[in-house]
């Protein structure tokens, strides 16, 4: 079960392919390997076989099966865990992974089901980059379009981008922030050190570092007056920020913020497309 409540995808996949006549066996089977999966952790015949909700002696025969195949592994205390032939077979689906097609199914739940505008951010080669903008039916007076540059310091987006980056990364891309929308002074951030580098300021720093500790940021009636947008990031499998998705709306339709309603779909939708993307840090 995934940290919203919902279940995770293979398990609603799972859930379609028990509406139409299978192998009972193999249904069994799959039982096990999403008790495993769920626990994340390596488990006992006991533990596994009480977790996929049937005895030992049930369990124990599959559990052999997929030893043989590869799918589990089992090391010298007993436990089962992912073998090279299920490490493979999620490797593959990780690369065939595409991030925002992955992320459109969760953008229009989220623009239908808060009546907001709805943005994906990647971070290209001038900074964080929106590449998808699901537009709500009510106009707001907002100039982002497919391909806006957003700033690392005035925008909810980019200090999210900016707080989940490496130092050197930002480093790289803090000197150009005067050129994206509603771009900031670099020297605003950035402080010159004793030994001729650069730092950024603790004020920054300090707003980072609460965005890590969140997981999502605000900004309200700035830097357009009026609106106000909810972003949160979405994570590949090395723990790498791939995605952020923002909601965008007028200020006043966010309730408590970071803590209202709003805030809190957002969250799941970053969430599940986290896990999607084999963030266990997601589970």
């Amino acid at each position: 079960m995934t940290p919203d409540g919902s279940l995770p995808l293979h398990s609603s996949l799972s859930g379609d392919a028990r509406a139409q006549r299978g192998i009972s066996a193999l249904d069994n089977t799959g039982e096990l390997l999403l008790a495993l999966v769920a626990a994340d952790r390596p488990l006992s015949l006991r533990d596994l076989a009480a977790d996929a909700g049937m005895p030992a002696a049930k369990a124990f025969p599959h559990l052999v099966s997929l030893l043989k195949i590869g799918l589990l592994s089992r090391d010298d205390a007993g436990l089962f865990s992912p073998g090279p032939l299920g490490l493979e077979l999620g490797l593959i689906a990780l690369q065939r992974l595409s991030p925002i097609r992955e992320a459109e199914p969760e953008i229009a739940t989220l623009a239908a089901g808060s009546g907001m505008s709805v943005a994906a951010a990647t971070l290209g080669p001038l900074g964080p980059t929106v590449i998808r903008l699901e537009e709500s039916s009510q106009p707001h007076h907002v100039s982002l379009r497919v391909g806006t540059v957003m700033s690392l310091v005035n925008t909810a987006i980019g200090r999210v981008f900016a707080a989940h980056v490496s130092g050197d990364v930002l480093a790289g891309l803090l000197p150009q922030e005067n050129i994206r929308l509603a771009g900031a002074d670099p020297a605003e951030v950035l402080a010159p050190s004793k030994k001729g580098s650069v730092t950024l300021r603790a004020a920054y720093r300090s707003r980072l570092a609460q965005i890590r500790e969140a997981g999502i940021d605000d900004a309200f009636d700035a830097p357009v007056p009026g609106i106000g947008t909810l972003a949160a990031p979405v994570f590949d499998h090395t723990g790498s920020i791939c995605l952020v998705i923002a909601l965008i709306g007028s200020s006043g339709d966010f309730g408590r913020g970071k803590q209202g309603e709003t805030a809190l779909q957002l969250l799941a939708a970053t969430r599940r497309l986290s896990w999607r993307f084999g963030w266990m840090g997601a589970t």
